[in-house]
């Protein structure tokens, strides 16, 4: 199955009885492997969880901690790009040029890397002593 074909499918699992906004998330690992994610909302809407962070939970959960590939599919007018927090959790496990794929379900596609999302990106580097 392809990332954007494990997005779509997992779109449809999306708990999101308040929002109705579904969104999926598969991510490709660096063993080839694909993990797969959808939003999870929560009446107590600071508690929800992002497709994109339901991903890479399943990747680590795994015992993988590199991605190499994103897609985001979201039943919208126009691909939406992942929230703040999300773009910074990929930036933790993928590279600067990692191919982020933001889709809707009409098959509008928009591609950026997760360097074009987060410039500047907060990193390991910056948590060692000088």
């Amino acid at each position: 199955m392809s990332l954007k074909d494990s997005a779509l499918a997992v779109r449809e699992n999306a708990h999101a009885p308040y929002s109705n906004f579904k969104v999926g998330a598969a991510i490709r690992s660096a063993s080839g492997v694909i993990y797969a994610g959808c939003n999870v909302e929560n009446i107590a809407y600071p508690e929800g969880t992002c497709a994109e962070a339901g991903a890479i939970a399943a990747m680590v959960a795994a015992g993988e901690t590199q991605l190499t590939e994103v897609y985001v599919v979201a039943g919208s007018p126009a691909p939406v790009p992942p929230c703040g927090g999300c773009r910074q959790k990929l930036s933790e496990f993928g590279a600067s040029d990692v191919v982020v794929t933001m889709a809707t379900t009409g098959g509008m596609e928009q591609v950026m890397t997760i360097g074009d999302l987060l410039p500047g990106a907060f990193g390991a580097e910056h948590m060692k002593d000088v």
